[in-house]
């Protein structure tokens, strides 16, 4: 491997890293602050000027807190689970690309806006997402508490129905632009001046699957059964504490942060939109006002909506999502074979 090309993706992981922090520490603060404006309340404003400085007294909060270790837990898996929950949450953005191929003064060839790209981009983000279940079903069993065991056994039922139809939402996506590589599925949205997205472009009905699905894999309200307060304390992180609950409250807003880029990648063009083929700077602030949409409906939905009754939850996944993504499916497929 070239030392360049080495210290380009080093260079880029580490801003990816700091900049998705960043983002997730507040995005905090932004969904508090928003919840209160709905609520008509202030919301946090008094750690720095508007409260700027509150994620970081949040994060000095945590890392003082004390750790505690329930005495009949599993501890290894206890340990365990918060990583495993976290660091696919990280890993997903290494494959998300935020804009096109930018000129650097300084640097002989163009700089693409993005870590890596692989031709099943779109398969190795799925799986990365799916496997942060498993830190959440494990630190349900390992915290040796009925409410947690619950929590995670509701979340990997959830994931189970809405993965299916998430995934299959995503296939007419594929098919129109022939190709699982988010660097292509991008550039296949760039006609009509930038703005040949896909979800004008015959898939509105795989979008709205989608949006759903994410909020759902997500566990985000009005899909957030397994942590229910009202019913399980707070799910499968009850006994939870200092940092370990700290990294599912992130790995939680991380994974916000990447179905929101999935759903602007896939469905709303990327970094796409007009006059960014005679000014690509304007790539990156599309992809981030994009992406700050779908961040802003899920606090909206949050805000809205009252939480599914659990039989609610499951019989509109199976019954409802499924058939509309295979009926969608069907529609894209002949899409592509008359008009592609």
């Amino acid at each position: 491997m070239p030392l360049e090309l080495l210290v380009e993706w080093t260079i880029k992981l580490l801003i990816g890293f700091v900049i998705l922090m960043t983002t997730v520490a507040y995005l905090s603060l932004f969904e508090r602050r928003m919840l209160g404006f709905m609520q008509m309340r202030q919301g946090p404003n008094r750690v720095g000027p508007f409260g700027l400085l509150q994620p970081v007294a949040d994060g000095l909060k945590f890392i003082f807190k004390e750790d505690i270790t329930p005495l009949a837990a599993d501890k290894f898996l206890y340990v365990m689970a918060p990583a495993l929950s976290l660091v696919p949450a990280l890993m997903t953005f290494v494959l998300i690309p935020i804009g096109g191929e930018m000129k650097i003064p300084f640097i002989d060839r163009p700089i693409a806006l993005h870590v890596t790209s692989v031709n099943v981009g779109v398969l190795a983000i799925l799986a990365m997402t799916g496997m942060g279940v498993y830190g959440i079903v494990m630190a349900g069993y390992a915290s040796n508490n009925k409410y947690s065991l619950m929590g995670g056994l509701r979340s990997s039922a959830q994931l189970v129905s809405y993965e299916l139809a998430m995934s299959m939402s995503i296939v007419g996506v594929l098919l129109q632009a022939g190709s699982l590589d988010l660097v292509k599925i991008v550039a296949n949205q760039g006609g009509w001046g930038g703005m040949q997205w896909h979800v004008f472009w015959f898939q509105p009905l795989g979008f709205i699957i989608f949006l759903i699905s994410m909020v759902a894999e997500t566990n985000r309200a009005p899909f957030d059964l397994p942590e229910a307060e009202s019913e399980l304390v707070a799910g499968f992180h009850t006994e939870y504490s200092s940092m370990k609950f700290a990294m599912f409250f992130i790995a939680e807003y991380a994974n916000m942060v990447t179905a929101s880029a999935m759903a602007t990648v896939l469905f709303l063009g990327g970094w796409q939109g007009p006059g960014v083929a005679q000014l690509p700077l304007l790539g990156p602030f599309y992809f981030v006002a994009k992406m700050l949409f779908f961040l802003f409906l899920y606090i909206w939905l949050r805000a809205s909506l009252p939480r599914l009754r659990y039989d609610q939850l499951m019989d509109f996944g199976w019954k409802f999502l499924l058939p509309l993504a295979l009926i969608n499916i069907v529609i894209s497929a002949t899409v592509a074979v008359v008009l592609l």
